[in-house]
């Protein structure tokens, strides 16, 4: 996930937003999950960093796109977090590659 501004912390509903999913289910993982540790400001609100967004999208492509049970995915990170946190980001790369080649194609066809 690339982020283009300059911000530090981040809403749970903006991460919630980011992956298109319900605040309710980022409260979920963060009990399941301890690699998601968001601070809590005076009001206490969760507020989430780019390492934070980071991890949970992580537990999002194991969970929803490679359909790992919560304990699957739990144990998959514990095993080798290095090696899901670089797959991850070799997909996330394909993605955007593939998103800029259709761009072209589409672009050429004009």
């Amino acid at each position: 996930m690339n982020f283009s501004d300059n911000k530090l912390y981040y809403s749970i509903s903006e991460v919630a937003k980011m992956l298109n999913v319900k605040n309710s289910l980022i409260r979920f993982w963060e009990k399941e999950f301890d690699l998601i540790k968001p601070k809590k400001n005076s009001k206490g609100n969760r507020i989430f960093t780019k390492n934070d967004i980071k991890n949970i999208t992580i537990i999002y492509h194991l969970v929803k796109e490679k359909k790992y049970t919560i304990e699957g995915a739990k144990k998959r990170l514990r095993v080798n977090k290095e090696g899901v946190e670089k797959n991850h980001q070799i997909i996330t790369n394909l993605k955007q590659i593939r998103s800029q080649l259709v761009e072209i194609r589409e672009e050429l066809k004009n």
